[in-house]
């Protein structure tokens, strides 16, 4: 299924203890560009969400915003620093001795002095964390790549009626062609006598005719709408396909481009002309749309 480049997916959920939100915004990028936001103390996260997102998207510049929130369960420890609490009190001592006051110190009182406890978290299970945001990511990527599929399909209907105005234009140059050539034979048939006879030059009917229909060719465009149409086959088996496709779509386009230039070259009435500026407005309106594809 086609898929747009552009998508965004989002996920909350608790999970041990966690309040875990995953963010997923993807834009239009030539190749696959990736970055990820998380919380302080969590950079190992930032190659394992790189590597899950890469599985499932081939191209995008994709950026990924996770939050963490331990809840109030998560356990915590707490230490005591004996050696600054013995230093403490050996400066109580003293100054009761040396001033003659009281050493009326307290645990309550000594715990309020600086850095007497160190609190902090238990260690986290790092695999168990990675699990569960992992899990959270897979989530918000679904809906994610959800998104990215409906734009896809709008994309892939207004490339097909594209599509089928150009190839009702190409019918119509097609259908003209023929009288197209027979008319430019017919000047250069004229031309060809006229300076000959201004020139007394006298040439077979024979040799005129096959110098003439060797030019005509030139002008003749069934080569290239031919292959025209067969780039057009080529697009629409790839809107078919199950596969990331933008790449190869976009290298079909530059081919159509270059058949829809050739045939303006070679069209010598003025409203053929028109109709070849029609399919090569059509055919850049396709490009447009192509550059958002997966």
């Amino acid at each position: 299924m086609i898929r747009s480049m552009t998508g965004f997916g989002r996920c909350e959920t608790v999970l041990n203890g966690r309040e875990i939100t995953v963010e997923i915004k993807g834009v239009n990028h030539r190749y696959f560009e990736f970055s990820s936001r998380t919380p302080r103390g969590y950079g190992f996260l930032d190659d394992k969400l790189k590597n899950f997102v890469s599985s499932k998207v081939a191209r995008g510049k994709i950026d990924i915003y996770v939050s963490v929130s331990a809840s109030d369960e998560t356990p915590t420890e707490v230490t005591v620093n004996h050696s600054l609490v013995s230093g403490y009190l050996d400066a109580m001592e003293q100054i009761s001795k040396t001033y003659g006051v009281q050493n009326d110190i307290t645990v309550v009182s000594l715990s309020r002095f600086p850095d007497v406890f160190t609190v902090h978290k238990a260690a986290e299970d790092e695999e168990q964390i990675t699990a569960d945001v992992l899990s959270v990511t897979d989530t918000a990527l679904n809906s994610f790549i959800t998104m990215r599929e409906a734009e896809g399909q709008k994309l892939k209907t207004d490339i097909l009626n594209r599509a089928k105005t150009i190839l009702s234009i190409v019918d119509e140059v097609e259908q003209h062609s023929p009288q197209t050539v027979a008319e430019y034979e017919e000047r250069m048939l004229e031309k060809i006598k006229q300076t000959l006879l201004e020139n007394d030059i006298n040439i077979s009917e024979q040799r005129i005719l096959t110098e003439v229909a060797i030019f005509s060719d030139k002008v003749a465009v069934a080569e290239e709408t031919v292959r025209l149409r067969s780039h057009f086959d080529q697009l629409l088996n790839f809107l078919e396909y199950d596969e990331p496709v933008g790449r190869k779509i976009d290298f079909i386009i530059q081919e159509m481009n270059r058949e829809a230039n050739t045939i303006g070259s070679k069209v010598q009435n003025a409203a053929l002309a028109h109709k070849v500026v029609d399919i090569k407005s059509e055919i850049e309106k396709i490009r447009e749309q192509v550059q958002n594809i997966e």
